[in-house]
């Protein structure tokens, strides 16, 4: 963990890990910790490249776990932008087309601006914009597990769909990408859920927040 340079801009924690680590659980409980105006979430999902230019046929055989399926320049310039105190317009996925709908959400500078997603620690400029990165290590299995029944439940996929797509790019993705990029993380937390590693994180963060005010 590194401190900030300037006190005159944001600390970013950078949270990354396999899909269905528990990634978005440990953002949700970093963010329910700080009053609203003092801390701002961006996640990487609403920044895949938009396929509508494809036949949804096409869009499906996609590799989203591949770091080029996300618009990683725009996420990154976003994240930059918070920092040093001004607002971005986020854009929106749809998942179930595939496509950037024509919807922004305007989101105002913080103290605290939470970043997550699988791939976060996988572009160096975005590492160099981190004050605090956070891997959060789960076993394959369950992971796999939380996949299937969010994207069953919330993405409109079937059973066959979420397990051909984990064997064929998900699984070799996290290999060549997700898990190699843990080594570059200041804490790693197993499982997701884990109180004592989420109270740890909540009071580094609220003292590195107190020296840049004092």
């Amino acid at each position: 963990m590194k401190k900030s340079h300037r006190s005159n801009t944001a600390y970013v924690v950078g949270i990354a890990g396999g899909t269905g680590s528990g990634k978005t659980t440990v953002a949700s409980e970093l963010v329910a910790a700080f009053p609203k105006n003092e801390v701002v979430y961006l996640s990487f999902d609403h920044y895949y490249r938009d396929l509508s230019h494809l036949p949804l046929s096409e869009r499906k055989l996609t590799n989203f776990d591949h770091p080029d399926s996300l618009e990683s320049d725009l996420f990154i310039a976003h994240v930059e932008t918070l920092k040093n105190g001004r607002p971005i317009d986020r854009p929106t996925y749809d998942f179930v087309t595939h496509t950037r709908i024509d919807k922004t959400i305007r989101l105002h500078p913080t103290p605290i601006i939470i970043v997550e997603g699988i791939l976060t620690f996988v572009y160096p400029k975005l590492r160099e914009l981190l004050d605090m990165k956070i891997f959060v290590d789960t076993e394959s299995d369950v992971r796999f597990i939380r996949r299937l029944d969010r994207d069953i439940k919330e993405r409109g996929r079937t059973v066959d769909s979420v397990v051909a797509q984990y064997i064929k790019t998900v699984r070799p993705m996290h290999i060549e990408f997700v898990e190699p990029s843990k080594r570059f993380a200041d804490i790693i937390i197993p499982e997701g859920r884990n109180d004592v590693a989420l109270h740890v994180l909540i009071t580094a963060i609220r003292q590195q927040i107190t020296s840049q005010t004092n």
